[in-house]
This record gives C-alpha cells, sequence and structure tokens, in this order.
C-alpha cells in the first residue's frame, strides 16, 4: 500500500489528478472518491474500515474472489523469472505459449488460434482489423460494414465505441465510425411488445437479415454480439434468438463474432456464454475472467476459417501491443484456469450456487418496483417500473436506479444500476449465506428506494 496514509490524503490526490473513468470528475473531485484498500473474498474494505459486500465481482470480473493466494503466487514467480518479454522478435515465452493452447483446449471447438491483448476493448478493436484483413484476403475489400446490436457494449476505443450499441458513448468523441450500424436486441421486457419470448427472439434476430439486405450482403462482413447483454442490462435472449443468428450470418456470408469478455470463464453457469446458446462463432473475445481481474490481458480466439487464412498468408501481420503475451499477465490467467476447473467453480456457478442466485432474486419479484428478475449461472438482473402490469418505465429524468443504487452503496452493498435495471454478478466464490445476505440488502434498498418515491409497500 503506498506510503501517504489516509483518507483525506488519497482523496486529495486523486481529485487533483486523477481522471476517472465513466465519471463526471468536478462532481466526483467534490464528493471526494471512496478509497478500497484491501478485499478478499466477496468483499472489499474502504480506507475507514468499512466492509463492503461486492455484488458486481469488480466489473464483471473476479471470478475466482479477491486474495487468491495461488494466483499472486504465480504472478510473483512470473516476475522473478521473466517479469518481461515482447513476443515481436519471433519469440515466445512459456506462459504465453501454454495459455495459447490451454485456451484452444476450453474454448468452444474450431478456435485453435489465439491474439492476446490487453483489454476487451484492445480485443475487440483488433478483431475489427482481423475482419478487414481477412476479407482483403479473400479478393473481397468492400465487405466492411460492421454490425452489432442496439445495447450492445464492445469498449472504449474509437472503433468498439463504434461496434458499442449504447449510444451515450458516442456523442462526445463524433462517434459511431463510418461502417458500424446496430440492429435490434432481443429485450423481450423492454421491447417485446405483445409478441411472446420466442416470437420477439426471432424477431429480433430476424432485424438483423433485413439490415444485410438492405445493405447488401457483399458489403458486410460481421456481426458482432454478447451471449448475454451484459452492461446493457443483463438482456438474455430468448432460445429462439442464437440459432437463426446463426443461420442467417451463415446464410448470408458473414462472420459471426462472440464477444464473451462478460460471459466468459464461468460467470452464465458454462465456460462461455457460446456453450449455453449453442454459438459457433468465427471470433471470440476473451478479457475480464481470463484473469479474473487480477492482471490486465485478454485475448482474440480465431475460429478455422479466419485463422487459417490469416496463419497462410504468407506475410507479416502487422498488428500487435508490446504487452501481448506478457508473461506475468499469461501466469496469472493459466492459474486462474487451474483454478477454476480444479475447484469446479464453473460447475458450482451452473448447478449450486447459480441456482441458488436466481433463486434469491427472484424472491424480490414481489416488490412493488421490480417489474422482471432475469438471470442465468451468477448474472442477474432487477427491473424497476413505474407499472408492472403494462411494463412501463419510470420517465429517465428521476433517476430511480441511480437512488437505488446510491441505496446500495449506504449499505455496503454493489449493485450497479444501468439504466433502471439493478444489476448483480458476483464473484463464482461466493456462498449461500454471503447470497443471502446480498438478497436481504438488495430488498432493504428497494424499500428506501420505493419511500423515496412515496410508492406504498404492500
Amino acid at each position: 500500500m503506498p506510503s501517504n496514509t489516509g483518507t483525506k490524503v488519497w482523496q486529495a490526490a486523486d481529485a487533483r489528478h486523477h481522471v476517472h473513468p465513466f465519471t463526471d470528475v468536478a462532481a466526483l473531485a467534490a464528493k471526494g472518491a471512496r478509497v478500497i484498500v484491501r478485499a478478499e473474498g466477496v468483499w472489499i474494505e474502504d480506507s475507514e474500515g468499512r466492509r463492503i459486500l461486492d455484488g458486481m465481482a469488480g466489473l464483471w470480473c473476479v471470478n475466482v474472489g479477491y486474495g487468491n493466494r495461488e494466483l499472486a503466487d504465480a504472478g510473483y514467480q512470473a516476475l522473478r523469472e521473466l517479469p518481461y518479454y515482447n513476443a515481436f522478435f519471433q519469440t515466445t515465452n512459456p506462459y504465453a505459449a501454454e495459455l495459447s493452447a490451454k485456451l484452444a483446449e476450453i474454448t468452444p471447438p474450431g478456435l485453435e488460434r489465439v491474439l492476446f491483448a490487453n483489454s476487451g476493448s484492445e480485443a475487440n478493436d483488433s478483431i475489427i482489423k482481423l475482419t478487414r484483413y481477412y476479407w482483403n484476403l479473400q479478393g473481397r475489400p468492400q465487405k466492411k460494414i460492421m454490425i452489432g446490436r442496439n445495447y450492445g457494449y464492445h469498449g472504449v476505443t474509437l472503433g468498439a465505441a463504434s461496434l458499442s450499441g449504447l449510444t451515450h458513448l458516442h456523442p462526445q468523441f463524433d462517434l459511431p465510425l463510418p461502417g458500424f450500424v446496430h440492429v435490434e436486441a432481443p429485450y423481450w421486457y423492454g421491447e417485446g411488445g405483445d409478441l411472446s419470448p420466442q416470437e420477439f427472439g426471432l424477431k429480433a434476430a430476424r432485424s438483423l437479415e433485413a439490415k444485410i439486405l438492405e445493405l447488401g450482403a457483399e458489403n458486410v462482413a460481421a456481426f458482432i454480439g454478447e451471449p448475454i447483454q451484459g452492461a446493457g442490462g443483463v438482456i438474455i435472449p430468448p432460445e429462439s434468438y442464437w440459432p437463426e443468428i446463426g443461420r442467417i450470418c451463415a446464410e448470408h456470408d458473414v462472420l459471426l463474432i462472440a464477444d464473451e469478455v462478460i460471459c466468459g470463464f464461468g460467470r452464465t453457469g458454462h465456460w462461455f456464454g457460446s456453450n449455453g446458446f449453442g454459438i459457433r462463432p468465427d471470433f471470440m473475445t476473451l478479457a475480464k475472467g481470463l484473469s479474473s481481474g487480477y492482471m490486465p490481458i485478454s485475448a482474440v480466439m480465431l475460429g478455422p476459417r479466419v485463422g487459417d487464412a490469416i496463419a497462410n498468408a504468407n506475410e507479416e501481420l502487422v498488428h500487435g501491443f508490446t504487452y501481448s503475451g506478457h508473461p506475468v499477465a499469461c501466469a496469472v490467467a493459466l492459474k486462474n484456469i487451474e483454478v477454476l476447473q480444479r475447484d469446479k467453480l464453473v460447475e458450482r456457478a451452473g448447478r449450486e450456487t447459480g441456482p441458488y442466485l436466481q433463486a434469491g432474486l427472484a424472491t424480490l419479484s414481489d416488490h412493488p418496483l421490480v417489474g422482471e428478475v432475469r438471470g442465468m449461472g451468477m448474472i442477474g438482473a432487477v427491473e424497476l417500473v413505474a407499472d408492472k402490469a403494462a411494463r412501463r418505465h419510470f420517465a429517465p429524468e428521476l433517476g430511480v436506479g441511480t437512488i437505488c443504487r446510491d441505496h446500495c452503496f449506504a449499505h455496503d452493498l454493489i449493485m450497479r444500476a444501468i439504466r433502471d435495471i439493478m444489476v448483480v454478478s458476483p464473484p463464482l466464490t461466493i456462498t449461500r449465506a454471503e447470497i443471502d445476505e446480498l438478497i436481504r440488502r438488495a430488498r432493504i434498498c428497494l424499500d428506501l428506494t420505493a419511500r423515496d418515491l412515496s410508492i406504498p409497500l404492500k
């Protein structure tokens, strides 16, 4: 821990020098940032000694929980043996080589090659370039348009933010760039109207086909989607959705990209969201749970169609990063996967704690604010509405989600507010007793939010 101890000292330095992501900088400087100093299991602790239940696993990423000594020791050993070397000069390192083989083993069949980066944003930006390169190699350079979805989130670099369909990411930076378009999301609760979930799933998928036909399949390079849309509000597609997306991409010769940054490494109760939904992607994006957030690392998995074309191009691939395949990050990721496998954390999330979490969240359905509870594995959402029967949301200017989030902060619980959707994504190591405590605190915060809105509790 830094030597200049003391909350006020840290807050003053932070306010003066640290530009936070996704933050009103002036407002935070006036308030003072919360200073987190240690963490263990599913709990984080601030500099004032408050112990906080982290229902978001950091940013959807601390899958093996905080304070795992094995991951720390793996990183320390790698730091001592090989703190850094690059992968540019026809070299590799044991950790990168072994992690490449391990990822090829555990990802869905056909994803045999991997390009390493440092974040999900970098990985998705890399996919944009590799997609363009692939179609150039095929002699079809006109296939350049990338299609994403409304509410999709794929990162914040110029390219990745353009792929994203969260419109608030765009105006400050004059985005999206040309060549990026978006189609309907499979958000049945918010946009399904009178259709059944399965009918709406097909309708949402076919909005992709309509867009491809509008633009011309000869111009469309790829479609990208998260198996479950995380930062868009934990949008879980109906069963009819992904099979139809697969058909459409195959029929119109469009590459299919599965962004598994949030869904990967057990979050959905499967190793990857693609396993649960039967997705067969040409590219897969990995990050977050790849190292449980202990080290910055991401990866692009390449399927045979793209991977073979690039591997046999007989020319230099002019792309990569200083820290691609960083030995310390790869060592930690290898140990992380070992822990997930040995302790059967993915299976536990799918068969035990995941169902227990979903059952606990479902008990909140009787609350007057709650319109829908949805989830899968160790990811869940509680959607707050003004009218349950009509599925009518609150006016955005009321900031109901933010009100609830602030009550969560005050009651030492981290739940994320996405619009008026309260989201949880705890470490896979969370116990049943800790899930009970999460649900107990969540209900208190819902009650307080209802009080602030003058909505009577039944």
